[in-house]
């Protein structure tokens, strides 16, 4: 989401001496966070290859980011990969709408109407990505949760929604996060100016986007165990204590990397307990 903005980063020496290594002949700057060495985009393909759930996390409006993220599909799918992907940018409530239109039932014009109706953004950002899953049936899959539930929760908690507004939700969403994650949601509710004794809703909001998003994503692994998802997500999602945390208790032992784009610095590093690979254009 963009509240989250561009939050995440790595140590600004390793960057510089890294870019400064490299600039002569590369396009990618790719760390892998376990050892801090810097690897090449096949190799971290490589790695992606083994898993069932990659986060490839975004900052919503930066078109690089979604170059990545059609890098890292069009290379599974190449490889073999039998993929789905699931979306913030969808609802589960758009699931038919998706469908029609990866079984190509839908023209472009109408399904950028339904496109706009989920997401304020460009189709451009985003229209690559859709058209290739579109051409190559691909599964799409709608994470999110209606907009105006999110904005209630927000505004006045998880406690004010009905019996009926909770009916397709996870139940008892809490602001139950490590101390990284719940500094970052704090820094991101300082910065839209909000007042103090309204945080833990704005708290149970982000926690309904990731529980919801997870809750999503695991039913349609269970529907579909052979795929690979490839999850396209606002970077505080993506990150381990987001919405992965939320799928690991979903399913336990289920595998997955968090790829983390363009990275900015957030106290000076991103631990190897976050995220497992940071790429940087340059």
């Amino acid at each position: 989401m963009k509240r989250f903005g561009r939050f995440a980063g790595i140590a600004l020496v390793l960057v510089v001496a890294a870019l400064t290594a490299r600039s002569c002949f590369s396009h990618d700057l790719i760390v892998r966070l376990s050892d801090r060495k810097e690897i090449s985009f096949k190799q971290m393909m490589g790695d992606l290859r083994k898993v069932a759930v990659i986060y490839v996390g975004e900052v919503h409006d930066n078109p690089d980011h979604h170059v990545l993220q059609l890098r890292i599909i069009r290379g599974l799918h190449r490889a073999g990969v039998p993929l789905a992907i699931g979306m913030e940018m969808f609802t589960a409530g758009s699931q038919q709408e998706l469908d029609r239109w990866v079984a190509g039932q839908t023209g472009t014009a109408a399904f950028q109407r339904i496109y706009r109706r989920e997401w304020n953004l460009p189709w451009s950002l985003y229209g690559d990505i859709l058209l290739f899953a579109r051409d190559k049936r691909i599964p799409l899959i709608g994470l999110n949760v209606p907009r105006d539930i999110t904005r209630k929760v927000g505004r006045e908690g998880f406690a004010s929604l009905t019996e009926d507004e909770r009916r397709k939700l996870p139940p008892n969403i809490t602001c139950d996060v490590d101390e990284s994650y719940m500094a970052m949601i704090h820094r991101s509710y300082s910065s839209h100016g909000l007042s103090a004794n309204t945080f833990r809703n704005f708290c149970e909001a982000q926690m309904l986007w990731n529980k919801s998003m997870a809750y999503h994503m695991v039913e349609y692994l269970r529907k579909n165990p052979g795929r690979t998802v490839v999850v396209i997500t606002g970077g505080g999602h993506a990150i381990r204590g987001g919405m992965p945390v939320q799928v690991d208790r979903e399913r336990p032992g289920l595998s997955s990397r968090v790829v983390l784009p363009d990275p900015v610095v957030r106290n000076g590093r991103i631990k190897a307990e976050e995220a497992d690979y940071l790429w940087l254009s340059h």
